[in-house]
């Protein structure tokens, strides 16, 4: 079932999540449900407090190329267990912040440890689109949204246009 997402600013995006102890049948299905929103939207990557849930739970997927095979990974308690120093720099957006983009420099390559939906331990080495989408899913779980990594005056604009989006929509 797809589930309507937060717009920036909204508290909740900016609260720090709590782990998740027990992955129950309501996990699963909400992560199920995550995944449809992702893809409804369409994204490569959605976290749980962009739906209003404040647990550590994020949904990816970037496969994009039309050959690619999809790939959708549900990550419980995902966390980075060590980052390069080589970075990479893409321009990131945000299904919080819809149309709006902006360059973002991130570790190029990141080693991720989560629970999939079985309650598996699991462990991969992420690099290029598929790091930077995890780091960003990741911050989300911290409060963190990509334009915290913008100046200023810049970050101010964004929240401005996202304010008067909010409006808008409330009217409609």
């Amino acid at each position: 079932m797809k589930r309507p997402i937060l717009i920036h600013p909204d508290p909740r995006l900016k609260k720090v999540c709590d782990p998740v102890s027990d992955i129950s049948d309501d996990l699963r299905k909400l992560a199920d449900d995550m995944l449809a929103t992702m893809y409804d939207a369409p994204g490569i990557g959605l976290a749980a407090p962009q739906i209003g849930v404040l647990d550590r739970l994020i949904v990816l997927d970037c496969a994009k190329e039309e050959t690619e095979k999809p790939r959708p990974l549900v990550m419980f308690n995902p966390e980075v267990l060590a980052a390069s120093e080589e970075t990479n720099v893409y321009e990131e957006g945000c299904l919080s912040i819809p149309d709006q983009y902006a360059e973002v420099t991130r570790p190029k390559v990141v080693d991720v440890q989560w629970i999939d939906q079985n309650g598996n331990l699991q462990t991969e080495t992420f690099d290029g689109l598929w790091a930077t989408c995890v780091q960003h899913e990741i911050d989300h779980l911290n409060g963190k949204l990509f334009i915290d990594y913008l100046k200023p005056l810049k970050r101010q604009m964004i929240t401005r246009k996202m304010q008067k989006l909010k409006r808008e929509r409330a009217r409609a």
